[in-house]
């Protein structure tokens, strides 16, 4: 099977693209700046403009897009231009490039986010019944441009004309990986510094799915044929903030954790960049799309996959 990965040198492309090459696949991964740094060839894209790269689509068998700038930012005008761009342009421009091919991939995975639903504590949102502010009378969120993001994302997915190739929006959550630069090495060094306690009030809902879940997940959709349109990819148990990270402290051993205020959050947002929102949104996304369909989940509860994610972590630290 040849599999085109778009914007996979991020931590979640490389394991994909792991991944696949350890099962005798081949992996073919789309870059705007190819450093060629593992052992799948990379090639040069700009994300938004059709070129010699469109050939690797063609008579593929799977393409997945993950390509999008950062949302680990400050939402300036720029940053909110770019972000917004990166995921309309990269999306129409592979459409187009699935359009023109003359043996189309049977199947494209293209990265959403499970951000899309309301911040809510009432109910759970999955594919059928979560709530889209912004949408059938829902009432706008102020988190509104995060959500619009993803709307524009997947309306631009469904436009695409792609007669031969089937669609499906991964809408994930934040995937759980041992490796170092993602969220779980940013939460767990909070822990490992006695600062991992809870965040705001703490009952803000965490959504998270383990790699090896999320890995199995991609791996089913690909298999099965009857499946597209928006899937959720999380664990099917999220949990309020305050139980979380008291699960990861317990889980590495940590003995204390310093809270942090919301207006502690939203000052430190600023001098690290980044913005609040994605610690104090309440993400209570469930997959019932996968769990309908039978697929399992391995690491369902948070507690045992953080006693997983920190024993990787301790055994590649040595």
């Amino acid at each position: 099977m040849k599999l085109v990965l778009a914007g996979g040198s991020g931590q979640v492309g490389v394991s994909l693209a792991r991944h696949f090459v350890a099962g005798g696949h081949r992996v073919v991964v789309l870059s705007r700046g190819p450093k060629h740094q593992h052992s799948w060839p990379e090639v040069a894209w700009d994300g938004k403009t059709l070129g010699d790269w469109a050939q690797q689509i063609d008579g593929a068998d799977v393409v997945i897009n993950l390509a999008g700038r950062t949302v680990n930012c400050r939402y300036t005008d720029a940053n909110r231009q770019q972000m917004m761009d990166s995921r309309v342009d990269s999306t129409r421009v592979i459409g187009q490039a699935i359009h023109q091919a003359k043996h189309a991939p049977a199947v494209w995975l293209q990265a959403s986010t499970a951000t899309i639903y309301s911040h809510r504590f009432d109910a759970p949102n999955d594919e059928e019944t979560g709530r889209i502010p912004g949408s059938d009378g829902e009432p706008e969120s102020k988190w509104q441009f995060s959500i619009e993001i993803a709307k524009a994302w997947e309306r631009e997915l469904e436009q695409a004309e792609t007669p031969h190739t089937r669609k499906v929006a991964l809408r994930s959550a934040m995937v759980m990986s041992a490796d170092p630069g993602g969220i779980f090495a940013t939460l767990l060094g909070l822990v490992r510094r006695g600062l991992g306690g809870t965040s705001g009030n703490g009952k803000q809902y965490v959504s998270w799915i383990h790699e090896q879940d999320f890995l199995a997940a991609v791996n089913w959709l690909i298999a099965k044929e009857h499946l597209q349109g928006a899937v959720n990819l999380s664990s099917p148990h999220p949990l309020p903030n305050r139980e979380f990270i008291k699960a990861l402290r317990e889980a590495w051993g940590a003995r204390i954790g310093l809270p942090a205020t919301a207006w502690m959050l939203e000052l430190g947002a600023i001098f690290l960049r980044t913005e609040s929102e994605l610690i104090l949104k309440s993400r209570r996304v469930v997959p019932k799309r996968l769990q309908d369909d039978g697929f399992a989940f391995p690491y369902a509860d948070w507690p045992s996959a953080a006693k997983d994610l920190c024993e990787q972590w301790r055994d590649q630290a040595g």
